[in-house]
């Protein structure tokens, strides 16, 4: 961790980019580039058409949850903004490193309109803080009751072993002085949406809503590429993979996701080659389901010109 603090702040992309391409590099010498081919070739019109409808219903249900995070922080944001500055923040998310810009610039933007960049700074961390406790909290519920039986009884055993070590690390965190302040600190920042009851329900069924269509898009490319296994199978493996896709080392969404994916399937008695095809036909759809986020971008940026002019045949100084 010192290490890393030691790196220049303008690094650091490049080291994420590189890191992201390099477990790629890693995943095509173990598994060759045949998986990959397979998944992109697996693509068909009636499968982006479902993947399209699923990242819709995905959205709204972000947005949704985005509305309400943001009312607790005492900012009003409107339905049709929030479902559009969703679409662009995923599309940014999916198309540039490290898959946090877009929500940078979502925060950006709502703070801009109120004046109040930190709070919507606060608001935006939240919600995605929010959505990744509901995820990890249903992988979990989904995957440790598992039977022995199960062919994927070894992904609910290392499930367990990352949410032990998870409590462990919180544990010595809470332990020193500093890090109760820094729990303090986010509890603090959590506060006006912890206290609202009925909000923490509707951002838990917004969160389960959007972890499905997600779930959802993984188990109509597993389909797709032709995997030998059940829809229910390939959800919960999907599970495993969208947690990976959720960190911040990645290349469009490529890099722990294709190697997860591979080891995941490889431990169901899939095989890792599975893994990757429905890992890349997966990360295909879920870049073509977020295009309407480039719409979104290119009609602001034609309000960006028309504002200074260069549009209706005047020109700025």
């Amino acid at each position: 961790m010192a290490a890393l603090k030691r790196i220049p702040p303008r690094l650091r992309p490049a080291l994420r980019i590189a890191a992201a391409l390099a477990v790629v590099a890693g995943t095509v010498a173990v598994v060759g580039v045949g998986p990959f081919l397979r998944g992109l070739t697996s693509i068909s019109p009636a499968t982006i058409l479902v993947a399209v409808a699923l990242a819709a219903v995905a959205t709204a249900a972000a947005a949704w949850r985005w509305r309400i995070v943001s009312t607790g922080f005492g900012l009003t944001l409107g339905w049709s903004e929030a479902l559009t500055s969703y679409y662009r923040s995923q599309f940014l998310n999916m198309v540039l490193p490290g898959g946090v810009v877009g929500d940078v610039h979502r925060a950006y933007v709502q703070g801009q309109q109120h004046e109040r960049v930190d709070l919507a700074a606060r608001a935006v961390a939240a919600e995605r803080v929010a959505g990744q406790l509901v995820q990890i909290v249903l992988t979990l519920a989904i995957l440790l009751p598992l039977g022995l039986a199960s062919p994927l009884t070894p992904l609910a055993w290392i499930s367990g072993a990352i949410a032990g070590l998870a409590v462990a690390v919180v544990g010595l965190v809470a332990a020193t002085g500093r890090g109760r302040a820094v729990l303090r600190r986010e509890y603090r920042m959590l506060r006006p949406v912890l206290v609202r009851p009925i909000a923490l329900i509707a951002i838990a069924a917004a969160s389960v809503v959007v972890v499905a269509a997600h779930a959802a898009t993984f188990v109509v490319a597993g389909l797709a590429a032709g995997v030998h296994a059940g829809a229910d199978e390939l959800a919960v493996v999907a599970l495993i993979v969208l947690g990976a896709a959720a960190l911040p080392v990645n290349v469009g969404g490529w890099g722990p996701r294709e190697a997860v994916a591979a080891s995941a399937f490889a431990l169901a008695g899939l095989g890792a080659g599975a893994g990757v095809a429905v890992s890349t036909a997966f990360g295909v759809l879920t870049v073509v389901a977020v295009l309407p986020g480039s719409f979104a971008l290119l009609a602001d940026r034609f309000r960006t010109l028309s504002a200074g002019g260069i549009i209706g045949g005047r020109r700025s100084a």
